[in-house]
């Protein structure tokens, strides 16, 4: 079934007169006939009551004019939607971030230029997740400190930083500024689950330490790592960046690690081949600027 057949039909209902609908849909009077005929042969019943080329709606054809006046209503009404939510004012954008101390003020820098836009967030573990919604185009974009490639997958760093050892105030190390990794080696550590991207950065700079890191606690939650530090149970690794006021915590200190460089690159990724709102756009645009002034 056509849509014009069916536009057709609506606009032969609403005038009654084949004639006078032809010229209005700039169409044959033949055509028109024939198209309006064919959709009745496809219904298996007549819709209208001819009188020469005034014609009337009949039973069957009033109740399907009430079903395709309520499916057009419906394109409408989805047509609308669509340039709410690719428009900027009224705009969705979907993100994934594994940068949890960064967001809400991200969040709310954003959203005070731009009230109405409506912001979704997913969280996501492995890289393998991020990559398999950026391609699905379940999201617009990730920001995270792993580079996220793949054939359609664009990637711009946003921040370099590196990573610190956070301990608590009452730790041994805690007088101390900066420290070789090895001399943690037989520290319990406080860490993210296996499944986080950033719990596999951290074990692979222990190895390069020398040891492998004993695991006292493994949370799914960045912020239950830290406050699981503050209350004294073990030590962690840690982006200023992504700590924002818990960096300046009086509970814990933040150590330099001198050997090795534990250094990572943040980043924000998208499809290149999927459709981008101007929300999204000048959501991307902003945060860009935003770690440029970090």
């Amino acid at each position: 079934m056509e849509f014009l057949q069916l536009k057709y039909f609506q606009t032969v209902a609403r005038l009654e007169h084949i004639t006078q609908a032809a010229k209005e849909l700039n169409v044959s009077q033949p055509s028109l006939s024939n198209s309006i005929s064919r959709l009745e042969k496809r219904l298996g019943v007549p819709l209208f009551e001819r009188h020469g080329r005034h014609v009337k709606l009949n039973a069957f054809g009033k109740t399907y004019l009430r079903r395709i006046e309520r499916a057009f209503l419906e394109l409408e009404e989805g047509e609308r939607e669509i340039i709410d939510m690719a428009g900027l004012e009224h705009g969705v954008v979907s993100i994934s971030i594994t940068l949890p101390y960064v967001l809400p003020t991200l969040l709310k820098e954003f959203l005070t230029a731009h009230p109405h836009v409506r912001i979704i967030q997913r969280q996501l573990g492995s890289a393998h997740e991020i990559r398999s919604e950026l391609e699905n185009a379940d999201i617009d974009f990730c920001i995270t400190s792993t580079a996220i490639t793949g054939p359609d997958i664009e990637w711009q760093t946003l921040a370099q930083e590196e990573l610190c050892l956070t301990v608590p105030k009452g730790h041994r190390f805690a007088s101390r500024e900066s420290i070789a990794l090895s001399e943690a080696a037989n520290e319990p550590f406080i860490a993210l689950s296996q499944r986080s991207n950033f719990r596999k950065i951290t074990d692979d700079f222990c190895r390069k330490a020398g040891f492998e890191p004993h695991i006292a606690f493994e949370l799914e939650e960045a912020s239950s790592v830290q406050t699981l530090v503050e209350m004294g149970l073990g030590l962690t690794f840690a982006l200023p960046l992504s700590l924002g006021k818990r960096a300046s915590n009086p509970d814990t200190v933040q150590l330099k690690i001198t050997d090795p460089v534990c250094q990572r690159t943040f980043g924000i990724a998208w499809n290149k081949k999927h459709y981008l709102s101007q929300a999204a756009l000048h959501f991307r645009e902003f945060a860009v600027a935003f770690f440029g002034k970090l």
